[in-house]
């Protein structure tokens, strides 16, 4: 009888803490309607043996900066700014003009759609259109510019949000860059974080 009353003793004082340790957990602030995500990641990414640059080019890595703005309805807008850098396929002396690494700058919008935005963890699909700009660095350090070209992209990704308005943001996502009549694959693998500003 006593190890009974003991026992219900105990499980009532946990039960009756459990709202301490609540409050003690990190304070999670859910983005809203109307509030704009800032972020930054880290990225790795591959060409594929086709196309013009994915000929030439292998993988590297590269780091991206988004803005996102959440809507209703779970969607959400952003704007991309992404640099990727990849090794030459092809191996040359130093000091002569074969090809080195290739710089691709990517600029355009994305549209998500989102999943269980009153969770920690959202989930998301997007798809995104802009213009791609390149740059190829020759072993003697010249640089020449190819021109430019276009590209479409669709990714899958999830934010985990770890202290107010802060979340982890990794995403994979795949381009395709149009460039002298010619398509090249681009796959890429990000992690970073996003703050959402509050109002």
């Amino acid at each position: 009888m006593m190890q009974r009353r003991m026992s219900l003793a105990v499980v009532t004082g946990i039960l009756m803490s459990l709202p301490a340790f609540a409050v003690a957990a990190p304070n999670i602030v859910l983005p809203r309607p109307g509030q704009v995500g800032i972020g930054i990641q880290g990225q790795f990414g591959m060409l594929a043996k086709s196309g013009d640059l994915g000929d030439l080019f292998s993988n590297g890595p590269g780091i991206g900066i988004r803005l996102r703005y959440r809507m209703r309805y779970e969607r959400a807008i952003g704007l991309s700014f992404e640099a990727h850098q990849f090794d030459s396929r092809v191996v040359g002396v130093a000091g002569d003009t074969t090809i080195r690494k290739l710089k691709l700058i990517t600029s355009g919008v994305e549209i998500y759609q989102l999943f269980g935005t009153r969770d920690r963890t959202t989930r998301m699909v997007s798809v995104g259109v802009g213009l791609a700009q390149a740059s190829v660095e020759l072993n003697d350090g010249e640089t020449i510019y190819p021109d430019d070209g276009v590209y479409v992209s669709a990714g899958a990704g999830l934010e985990h949000f770890f202290f107010r308005s802060w979340a982890y943001d990794l995403s994979t996502r795949y381009f395709a860059v149009f460039q002298h009549g010619k398509t090249n694959h681009d796959f890429q693998a990000q992690l970073g974080l996003i703050f959402y500003a509050s109002y």
